[in-house]
Formats: C-alpha cells, sequence, structure tokens
C-alpha cells in the first residue's frame, strides 16, 4: 500500500510517499480503507520533532491521527461495528491506503467521506479546551485564532450551550466568524482595545499560538481562565498548554449528535492528495485556514 511517513525530524521535504506493508487491527481496533485524512496541526508538530508527551514518535514513523473510510478487518473483541461499514475515528498513520482506528464512529447521514475526516481530534479538542477553561452558558468566550477547524467547532459548540463567543481573525474571514454565530474582530495592532468594545471576556482560548498569551491573560483577569493549544511557552505566563486528548470515542458521539442536529458544520477549504502531504503541511503551518485541510485517498 501507499504510506506518508518520514524517517528523521525536519520541515515538510522530509516526508515521503512509500511502499509500505499493510497494517493490521489488533484486539479492540477496527481498520479501514482510508478514503480521506484529516490535517492537524499536531501532524507537522510531530513531523519537526517537537516535545509532544501525548504522542511519543519512534522513527520512521508514518502521518496523521484522523481519517474516515470503509470497514475493512475488525479485530478481537470489537462489536457494533462490521465489514463494509462508513465510519470516521482516529488512529495512527492515516496518510495511507489503509490505517488502524482506536476510536470510531459511524458517520452521519449525508456527510461525505472528506468532511467526516476533519471532525475527530478537532471536536475532541475543542470539547476538552471548552471543558477545562471552565466558561458556562451566559458567559462570553475570547477565541483567538477563530477561523480554522478547532475554531470553528468551538463556536458551534459553545452557540449550542449558550456561550457567546468572540473570535478574532483575519479580515477575510470576519464573515465566516458571524456566519458561525461570533462576535468578530481582526488581530493585529489595536486588536485588545477592539475586544473590550465587543463585550467583558470570562474566559479566553489560544489556538493560533501567535504569542498573544499575555493579552488574553489581562482581558481575563486571571491565567487560570485562559487555555492555549497552539503556545508551548504558554506556562511562563501561568496558562495551561491543554494537548493530551481526553474520550475520542465521547467527542465522536458528541459529534454525530451535533451533526445529526445541524448543530455543527466544519468546512473542507481544501483537499489533497498523498503525494502532497508536504503541501498540505506547508499550508496548515501557515495558518488562516477557513475549517479544514484534508488528504483525499
Amino acid at each position: 500500500m501507499k504510506k506518508v511517513s518520514f524517517a528523521e525530524f525536519g520541515g515538510p521535504d522530509v516526508l515521503r510517499l512509500i511502499d509500505a506493508e499493510e497494517p493490521h487491527a489488533g484486539p479492540g481496533q477496527i481498520r479501514i480503507a482510508v478514503r480521506a485524512a484529516g490535517v492537524n496541526p499536531v501532524d507537522w508538530r510531530i513531523r519537526e520533532g517537537q516535545i509532544l508527551g501525548a504522542h511519543p514518535t519512534k522513527l520512521p514513523s508514518g502521518v496523521g491521527l484522523d481519517a474516515a473510510g470503509v470497514v475493512d478487518e475488525v479485530g478481537a473483541g470489537v462489536e457494533g461495528v462490521e465489514v463494509g461499514d462508513q465510519v470516521f475515528g482516529e488512529g495512527s498513520s492515516t496518510y495511507a491506503e489503509f490505517a488502524v482506528l482506536s476510536a470510531w464512529a459511524r458517520m452521519p447521514e449525508g456527510l461525505t467521506f472528506e468532511e467526516a475526516a476533519g471532525y475527530p481530534s478537532v471536536v475532541e479538542t475543542a470539547l476538552r479546551i471548552i471543558r477545562e477553561v471552565g466558561v458556562r452558558s451566559g458567559q462570553t468566550l475570547l477565541v483567538s485564532g477563530a477561523s480554522g477547524g478547532v475554531g470553528s467547532a468551538v463556536l458551534q459548540i459553545a452557540r449550542d450551550r449558550g456561550i457567546t463567543v468572540i473570535g478574532t481573525a483575519g479580515a477575510a474571514n470576519q464573515d465566516y466568524l458571524r456566519g458561525l454565530g461570533a462576535l468578530a474582530t481582526t488581530y493585529g495592532e489595536g486588536w485588545v482595545e477592539r475586544v473590550r468594545q465587543l463585550g467583558q471576556v470570562d474566559a479566553a482560548l489560544d489556538l493560533a499560538g501567535s504569542g498573544v498569551i499575555r493579552e488574553l491573560v489581562e482581558l481575563t483577569g486571571d491565567p487560570q481562565k485562559v487555555i492555549s493549544i497552539a503556545d508551548l511557552d504558554a506556562p511562563e505566563f501561568g496558562v495551561r498548554f491543554s494537548g493530551v486528548a481526553g474520550s475520542v470515542p465521547d467527542a465522536l458521539a458528541e459529534a454525530v449528535d451535533l451533526i445529526s442536529r445541524g448543530r455543527l458544520h466544519i468546512p473542507v477549504e481544501k483537499s489533497y492528495t498523498l503525494a502532497e502531504a508536504a503541501a498540505a503541511h506547508i499550508d496548515s503551518h501557515a495558518g488562516h485556514t477557513r475549517g479544514r485541510r484534508v488528504i483525499v485517498v
């Protein structure tokens, strides 16, 4: 089978499309014929060799955590899923023609493989950081870097829970944020004052790692009310860096519920082939994403 792999840490140029042995489902796992794989910032962070305790990496390594596809192998002890089912979920080395998943759910009706591949890690992350930051119905959440996959999920999940959201993004994405129910403003000079004009901030999330932790603490008045998923220096300001996933099966179940109720939709901004994985990482690293990027197999 074809698979994207890297044998050393480094830039996008270390990625190679290789011929590899097919993986097989172990106990409690399933294997899918991959139709699409999600492109997440954690993918290129792992490729660069960043110290991410939740994702220890042994070289050579495959790439990718999220995927959608058709079940073609069911491991021992697995119930409720059969060969031929269409599923989406999280596993390892998903930039490939076949991948093993350790958490999955049946795809909601009306969702394409390309769309479904963009949800697993994104929704798990969004649910986790909303929970960790402790924001409640009736309060206001500030989301820095709100137009990407996690931001898109946070805005919609928060709205479903009665939380007001202020989102920052580039000028081109202001209407997109408003369409998701956020109060929108641009980042850049004067952004703190623009946020203040939109309302009192009860909690804040840093999704872009753009060096705004100090300002987020200033706006909330409490470093315990700020969570970052993108700035490894956040603890220097007393802010928690959240990088360890919670229950992916629970997150997938909630994603199915939200999608089925029409309360969650994350658009696919751009698709790539396996051979274009390096380009996908370059674009993901550059930011300014509106929704999701995916690899189509």
